[in-house]
């Protein structure tokens, strides 16, 4: 089992949603599933098989240099906003350690979707959006896959 779920809500999720100024339960339900999901709430914090994913969010480093080119560079207030806390920008590697900076990136990814994040407590749609926007149509992990292990890793059922 990985981390706490409502402490990692309270010192990770909440903080970074706050800093980004993103904060809203719908999106603290999303990255809380999404970690839940993606690395069992920080068990693996190396995609397991040899794969390039890093960190509780499992975040690749394409998609992390990618957001730094495309979406970053071209929003002046979240560039200041993360030069403030990360004065440099960290390497993808930062995201296996430092866990405020893989919150402010999956939000960050989340932030390109146009679409509306689904309510705080609609898990089958947080489920559908992590699979088209994070996972992707082509991933392979499934919608059930998110909400069997957001039962596991928030909930603590088995």
């Amino acid at each position: 089992m990985g981390m706490h779920a409502t402490q990692f809500r309270e010192n990770v999720i909440r903080p970074a949603l706050t800093l980004l100024g993103m904060d809203s339960p719908a999106a603290e339900s999303l990255l809380l599933g999404t970690a839940a999901q993606e690395s069992g709430l920080g068990r693996y914090l190396r995609q397991v098989g040899g794969g390039p994913a890093l960190g509780v969010f499992q975040m690749e480093p394409l998609t992390y240099r990618d957001l730094w080119t495309n979406f970053i560079a071209y929003h002046p207030e979240i560039v200041a906003t993360l030069a403030g806390r990360w004065p440099s920008r960290p390497e993808p590697e930062a995201m296996t350690t430092d866990l405020l900076l893989a919150a402010v990136m999956c939000r960050l990814h989340y932030r390109r979707v146009r679409a509306p994040l689904p309510d705080a407590g609609d898990l089958p749609g947080l489920a559908r959006y992590w699979k088209n926007y994070y996972n992707t149509p082509q991933g392979a992990g499934t919608e059930a896959e998110f909400i069997h292990n957001w039962h596991r890793c928030v909930e603590g059922k088995s």
